[in-house]
Parts: structure tokens; sequence; C-alpha cells
């Protein structure tokens, strides 16, 4: 690890870039918030780096965040809505400024990469690699798969023993109706939208609470600022799109938020989606203002 933030910051960029290539040999989606954290973990803080400040967020992933715009501008980063991407020159760039310390040099002398290096691809499995993870499929594969007890295996015993012989009949008689009915007549139903819509709901998980605690919440009629508990802070859940929303009107002027679930900073989302990231910043030029809030990405669109 470097001996001081500024190493250790270049050391985290070069490892979102590493991350990022990774991603794109695997496949693997990554959103913004934890490409962020993986770089944290391989590049820890120091205990400066560590320090909270006044947004309850460590010094150094804030440091990491607002340099993160340096990648962009050396072409070698993408940000968009849907989260980080890198381009061709950032992959090239991993390969041409290897080392830490070029990466380092390179990125802040804003050094393009060189036109002769080629994009690389994914690098070889080994065909220990490989037979490990075909033992690891294997393994997996066996222990999942469901077990069936002899005693299963055998004719299966007539439940049918006890239904009463009426209720017997009737269903033999439904069963030899609908098997002769014709096939025409049976068409599927088309899902409706309310059907997709609930189908959803069921599987993607929400929490109780969504909250935006930020510099603005007495403008909203909370007690205080940054209190994710006020009812004035909650956002509201539209099931059918899976988003969270709050319309406010502010007056004109700069303003930092978070996302917090469950009336807490137990769990918090800042920019990007990280969870306890940096603050998420508004520049308003006054009127209303909606914020969406997405579970699925942790992310927020303003408009």
């Amino acid at each position: 690890m470097g001996a001081n933030t500024a190493e250790n910051t270049n050391l985290r960029l070069k490892a979102v870039l590493d991350i990022l290539a990774e991603s794109v040999w695997s496949g693997a989606t990554l959103n913004a918030g934890e490409v962020l954290a993986e770089a944290i973990v391989r590049v820890p803080f120091n205990d400066h780096e560590a320090e909270l400040l006044s947004g309850g967020i460590p010094r150094g992933h804030k440091t990491l965040t607002s340099a993160s715009a340096k990648l962009v501008k050396a072409g070698w980063l993408v940000k968009g809505r849907s989260g980080w991407t890198i381009p061709e020159d950032g992959l090239r760039a991993t390969v041409a400024f290897a080392d830490a310390e070029a990466f380092g040099a390179a990125l802040d002398a804003g050094t393009p990469v060189p036109a002769d290096v080629a994009v690389p691809t994914a690098p070889p499995v080994k065909p220990q690699a490989k037979k490990a993870a075909a033992t690891k499929r294997a393994a997996a594969k066996k222990l999942t798969a469901p077990k069936v007890a002899a005693a299963d295996v055998a004719e299966p015993k007539v439940a049918a023993a006890k239904v009463s012989a009426p209720r017997a009949k009737a269903a033999t008689a439904k069963a030899s109706s609908a098997a002769a009915e014709p096939a025409a007549k049976k068409s599927p139903r088309k899902a409706t939208a309310k059907t997709k819509a609930a189908s959803a709901v069921e599987t993607l998980p929400q929490p109780d609470a969504v909250a935006i605690a930020g510099d603005f919440n007495k403008i909203l009629g909370a007690p205080e600022d940054w209190a994710p508990q006020y009812d004035e802070a909650q956002m509201e859940f539209n099931p059918i799109v899976q988003l969270w929303t709050l319309t406010a009107e502010l007056p004109a002027g700069f303003y930092t938020y978070k996302i917090a679930l469950n009336r807490s900073w137990d769990e918090n989302y800042g920019a990007f989606g990280a969870r306890d990231g940096a603050n998420h910043e508004l520049n308003h030029d006054g009127g209303p203002v909606t914020i969406t809030y997405s579970h699925a990405t942790r992310d927020i669109v303003i408009g």
C-alpha cells in the first residue's frame, strides 16, 4: 500500500480499472458502489483515510470518489446512469501502465496510452484452474441435486383412497371433460400489466422505508437536518415501477444528502449507489424537484 493518501488513491484508481476489466472478461455486472467497495478492499484505508467526515463517510472514500473524475478525463472510464463502464482505452491502460507507479504518473500527467498497445483479452485459464472449477461445479451440483429415497422410487401410494367415492368420481368426470375439450378452445390468457407488476413486486424485496436525509430536511418540515427518522424525509414507493420518489419545493442553492433505509443510518447509500458512500450533491435553480431512488441499483435520478 502507498505511504500516503495520494499514492493510495492512485492505487485504488488502478484497482477500479482492473476490477472493471475483470468484469468485462467474466461477464459480471457491477454497479459503481460495488466497484469502489472492491477497490477499497484491495487497497485498505490508513488511519487518516479512515477518519469519518461530517457527512459520516470515510475521508478516503470521498477522496477516491472525487479522484475518479481523473479516469473520466483520461478517457479510461465512462460514468453513466446505469453504472460505470471501461472503454477500450481504459482496458489498454491496464496493460500500458501495469506498474502502479507508472499508472499514477501517467494519470497525473495526462499521458495517453501508446498507440501500439493492443486491447487485452481475458487471461487464459490454467488447466489446474479449469479442473478445480469443474470439480467445484460437480460438487455444487451434487449438493443441490434432490435426494430420492428408495421408498419414493417405489410405486406411489394412492392418496385418493382418502377421498370419498363421490368426490373421486366427480374429479374423474372433470378430467375426462377437460381432455375431450378441443385444443383450439384452450388458448392461454395473456398476463395483464397488473399481474406482471404483482410478480415484479414479489421478486424484488424492498425496505420498509426510504428517506432522503440531508441538509434540506428542515425545509421539508422536519425538526432537524440529516435525520432519516422523520416522516417529512420519507419517500413514497410505487410498486408498479418499483421506485421510491420524493417531490419537494426547494429554494435555489447547493444541497447534499444521502439515501437512508428504515429510518436509520444503519444502511445508507451515497453517490453512485455506494453504501456509506460520498454525499449526493444537488445544484438547484429553485422550484420543485423530484428525486427518484431505485433499490435495485441503489442510485438516484433527479427530475
